[in-house]
């Protein structure tokens, strides 16, 4: 509380209508917050709604990006103007700029202390690319990410950062034994080029050879999606369904449904997606890229593959069908994982974040008062 009353956080994020996880962690976190004793929480979409007038001229690509940010930045002025404390999600490159930069600067004018909620496996080629970036990432109050691979990415740029991990819903992904584990795999990443769907469907074309019965399911969407459906036809497999973007709500039945969860990333940070799969009792295969390692302990919470090698992440797939003892204790050692990263378990390091981040821009104060007297 401050001054006897609740804290007041504006959360600046991507609302639901762009279905990704930054607005899904974003959701999680104000859903969690809602009728908080401590904090009372509003979002503040990257991705506001223009006045209905100007609506007709979203469908233009760049005619878009100027009418959102004549929009978001009024917004931002105002919204933050009666926050205690900012805490903006981040991604990277364009990104970075058009939302999180704004935030920051506008945030820093009107002296209120910004939490940056860095969220991006291409943190390393975009912190070395962009000297904006690097400089203005430093500068904010406290830097929160979550994983550890982005506190050791951030530390090569001398820039210090913690770990507060993704928020799962228990309650939501219910954990379910498999017993006999099925070949039945789902894959819940957008169809973009970094997350490599194309590989998951190369390996359940080696699944697919020993268990003609296996399924793959794939949730998301994405400019890939064309190039993704050529290939199921070009490589001859069946029973691939593209289930299309589906909302938070409804995913969660997509792993109720499936028995295995694979993902082929190239470039990822600290997937939700694995910790929703480990919450819902799925045995993970994934590749290593990034931070799901950090996540994912190979032969303990899951099988992990070189990046773009598909023959491996079949291997990994047949594994654990053929050992169902093997694939329990990787599902009970997972589930025990995702513990860490349920709203009970985050809730006082949220807390204390923004505490901390309060208490500095005070001492700041009581320094520059005295200084001036």
């Amino acid at each position: 509380m401050v001054g006897g009353r609740r804290l007041k956080l504006a959360v600046v994020a991507p609302s639901l209508r762009i279905l990704g996880g930054q607005a899904v962690q974003a959701d999680r976190l104000l859903r969690a917050w809602e009728n908080d004793p401590d904090v009372e929480a509003w979002l503040v979409p990257v991705n506001p709604l223009p006045p209905r007038v100007l609506r007709c001229a979203l469908g233009i690509k760049y005619l878009r990006t100027v009418i959102t940010e004549l929009t978001y930045f009024p917004l931002l002025v105002r919204e933050l103007a009666r926050a205690d404390v900012v805490h903006v999600f981040s991604a990277s490159y364009a990104s970075y700029l058009l939302a999180p930069l704004p935030a920051m600067l506008i945030g820093r004018a009107l002296g209120k202390p910004v939490v940056l909620n860095y969220r991006s496996g291409e943190a390393p080629d975009h912190l070395s690319r962009s000297a904006i970036a690097r400089k203005t990432v430093a500068q904010a109050d406290k830097n929160i990410v979550p994983s550890q691979f982005l506190v050791d990415v951030f530390g090569e740029f001398g820039i210090e950062a913690s770990v507060i991990p993704n928020i799962v819903d228990l309650d939501r992904f219910a954990f379910r034994a498999r017993a006999p584990l099925r070949p039945r795999l789902v894959s819940t990443r957008n169809f973009d080029e970094l997350y490599n769907v194309a590989c998951t469907i190369r390996a359940f074309r080696l699944v697919q050879d020993r268990h003609p019965d296996a399924t793959l399911t794939l949730v998301g969407g994405g400019r890939e999606e064309a190039a993704l459906r050529a290939l199921v036809a070009e490589l001859g497999v069946t029973r691939v369904e593209f289930a299309g973007r589906l909302p938070p709500d409804r995913i969660a039945d997509c792993y109720a449904a499936g028995d295995i969860y694979v993902q082929s990333p190239n470039i990822d940070n600290m997937p939700t997606s694995v910790l929703e799969a480990f919450a819902s009792g799925l045995p993970v295969v994934s590749t290593e890229a990034g931070g799901v390692p950090a996540i994912v302990t190979h032969g303990e919470h899951g099988l992990l593959a070189p990046l773009d090698d598909h023959e491996r992440l079949a291997a990994h797939v047949l594994r654990v069908l053929d050992d169902q003892p093997y694939a329990d204790r990787l599902v009970r050692a997972a589930y025990a994982r995702v513990q860490s990263c349920t709203w009970s378990s985050v809730r006082g390091q949220w807390l204390a974040a923004y505490r901390d981040v309060l208490g500095s821009r005070a001492d700041i104060r009581d320094i520059s008062t005295v200084v001036e007297s």
